[in-house]
């Protein structure tokens, strides 16, 4: 894979654990989310404005990935008032693709290669070590529950995305959560300098990882993306005191193994 690709998909992993650490840490974590959304809409609306190229198939798709985005950050705001990013985003990366790969597996009869099932131990293993660490133990539900909503829209966007350019896409998607999420939680927009931070990092890691797709295959790519499982738990020890032992850091350190596992095999 070339250093350029690497490149874009470490500083996506740092974005991505990046955002999530900002938005735990904020001192409303459901309006930084609504606000989130919002500066969402406004960053993506010019780049999907220029680039277009979405087609009448891809609204149910839309739509549907809709309903999944907002339940997930429904979610994710919610994990994150009380629970603590170590615990909830590992658990919730690693369990997204085990369920992706258990529904390919028997909903279209897809083979499931041994490195998947290795990656699956990895990230079961993982998960456990997580959960014996967490207090409270709701934080590992938490993720398991964000893990489903990731694979819900993982699996609908991989359709929705041949359908339409991937910015419009996510503009379109994004658009609507940016309305109803107000109206679910009954809460304010925070669109602060912070907000817009969180925002800038959330769609930017989307960006830098389709950059690097441009110049490298997906599974390498998707690996080394995985990476922001680890550097999430190191960025919440140092910004947001999280007691991060060693056993949580080996929690976190195999499900991104296990990830990236299921990613190469792919």
């Amino acid at each position: 894979m070339p250093l350029s690709a690497v490149a874009l998909a470490l500083g996506a992993a740092f974005l991505h654990a990046g955002w999530n650490v900002l938005l735990a840490g904020s001192r409303d974590t459901r309006a930084s989310t609504a606000g989130l959304l919002i500066w969402g809409v406004a960053l993506l609306g010019v780049p999907a404005i220029v680039t277009g190229g979405v087609s009448s198939d891809a609204v149910p798709y839309i739509a549907a990935s809709a309903v999944f985005e907002l339940c997930y950050f429904v979610l994710l705001a919610r994990a994150y008032d009380s629970g603590e990013v170590s615990v909830v985003y590992p658990v919730a990366r690693g369990s997204a693709p085990v369920v992706v790969l258990v529904f390919s597996a028997l909903a279209l009869k897809e083979g499931v290669p041994a490195g998947a099932v290795a990656g699956v131990l990895a990230i079961s293993c993982g998960v456990l070590l997580l959960a014996r660490r967490a207090r409270p133990a709701h934080d590992v539900w938490f993720g398991l529950a964000i893990g489903l909503t990731i694979a819900a829209y993982t699996l609908v966007d991989s359709e929705g995305v041949e359908r339409a350019d991937p910015i419009a896409y996510l503009a379109l998607v994004v658009a609507p959560c940016a309305l109803v999420y107000p109206l679910v939680t009954k809460v304010g927009p925070d669109v602060g300098a912070r907000t817009a931070l969180t925002a800038a990092a959330t769609f930017g890691a989307f960006l830098m990882v389709l950059a690097a797709f441009r110049l490298a295959p997906v599974a390498p790519v998707a690996a080394v993306r995985e990476s922001s499982v680890v550097i999430a738990a190191i960025l919440a020890a140092v910004f947001l005191h999280e007691k991060v032992d060693r056993w949580r850091l080996a929690g976190a350190v195999a499900v991104a193994a296990g990830v990236a596992a299921i990613a190469l095999s792919g």
